[in-house]
């Protein structure tokens, strides 16, 4: 089989400052594409772009009015072309932990369902135009399996955002499709790849983490690259009658 080669595309990363979305630009980078890495972070970026290949940055707040179309404006401008693969990965809990559905404030509810849902309707909104006229494009949704069940974090907004993401992933497979571009979703399960959920393992504790491990069939926690690959699979020519999927990438749960 040969390998995957994105040598000529242009491929559009959110949230690529650590974690999944580093590991998703850096390789994409690594197998030619012009990648366009954007995150609130300016200097986590520029720990992204030390890499072999390709990666631009920008410091955007995706949950600002008008920022997801100025950032893929920029993005078009710069490769002189549309958009070839989106991948929203922008997302989180932003700081928040669980608390009794009564005691959350309703600024906190809207804090986490702009960055996990709104800002992917505006980015696809934002890239849509471009790969219409290209008569092809892949976007690629970062969910969650709090997307598919409750979520461990016990964050009412969080689980809600990412139902609502695939929600979304599925319809727009369903509208775009016709316009030659596929939309789906890779549903990360525990992986430790933020601070986030640094935190929520470390919580757990020693037997809370046996218990974790012994529900994964393959016993053991992912890493960033795991996520990274399923992405390149729904980005490459692979997955080209693959549409309006979710892909749990979580060790057998």
């Amino acid at each position: 089989m040969k390998e995957y080669d994105f040598t000529g595309t242009t491929v559009a990363v959110t949230g690529a400052g650590h974690g999944f979305g580093r590991a998703i630009a850096q390789s994409f980078a690594a197998l030619g594409a012009q990648v366009f890495a954007c995150d609130l972070s300016a200097e986590e970026l520029e720990q992204t772009a030390d890499h072999p290949g390709a990666i631009h940055t920008s410091a955007f707040d995706l949950t600002k009015p008008g920022a997801s179309k100025a950032w893929i404006a920029e993005v078009e401008a710069k490769a002189e072309g549309p958009v070839g693969v989106l991948v929203g990965n922008a997302g989180g809990v932003r700081g928040q932990v669980m608390r009794p559905v009564e005691e959350v404030p309703e600024s906190d509810w809207h804090d986490v369902i702009a960055i996990n849902l709104h800002a992917h309707f505006a980015l696809a909104q934002a890239v849509a135009p471009g790969m219409k006229r290209a008569k092809s494009g892949r976007i690629v949704t970062i969910s969650s399996g709090a997307g598919l069940q409750p979520s461990r974090t016990g964050i009412q907004a969080y689980t809600s955002a990412k139902h609502g993401l695939i929600g979304l992933t599925r319809q727009l497979a369903h509208e775009l499709g016709p316009h030659g571009i596929n939309v789906n979703s890779v549903a990360p399960g525990l992986i430790l790849s933020n601070p986030s959920s640094i935190k929520q393992w470390e919580a757990y504790g020693p037997e809370g983490q046996a218990r974790v491990l012994a529900s994964i069939a393959l016993q053991r926690l992912g890493e960033a690259e795991d996520i990274a690959n399923a992405v390149l699979f729904l980005a490459s020519p692979m997955a080209n009658y693959v549409n309006g999927q979710v892909l749990s990438v979580d060790g057998g749960k």
